[in-house]
């Protein structure tokens, strides 16, 4: 069993993607990411209205250890960033399925979604 919420979609990168009503998703990094960054102090988020295509990095998480890439898992239009990571970049280390969420993106196709991995995929790719 694996300790990755099941109604999410994964990428071989470690983003998350949340589907919800429509075609907006709601994007963040797997709890896996921010054990391997360790404490993260800094959040680079893109820039709503941004045109993003899977696999583009899009920001930055920096932690005490290192900076890393944020890589968007699908294509389409940003429609809003968590603003409350700018001054509680924490949130992504104790909450990164919830309060820790980066960005929402308009899907360009749901098709887009396909690529992603499931939950026992992203577990294997996770495996020491």
């Amino acid at each position: 069993m694996s300790d990755f919420p099941e109604d999410l979609k994964y990428s071989a990168e470690h983003e998350w993607v949340r589907t919800g009503s429509g075609s907006s998703v709601r994007v963040g990094v797997t709890h896996y990411a921010v054990e391997q960054l360790s404490d993260i102090i800094y959040v680079s988020l893109p820039t709503v209205g941004d045109e993003l295509s899977a696999g583009d990095s899009c920001g930055e998480l920096e932690s005490t250890k290192s900076v890393s890439d944020i890589f968007s898992p699908v294509s389409g239009v940003v429609t809003a960033v968590n603003e409350t990571l700018a001054d509680a970049p924490q949130n992504l280390n104790t909450d990164p399925y919830g309060d820790g969420w980066l960005f929402e993106v308009e899907l360009a196709s749901a098709a887009a979604l396909e690529d992603l991995l499931d939950v026992d995929a992203y577990a294997e790719l996770t495996e020491d």
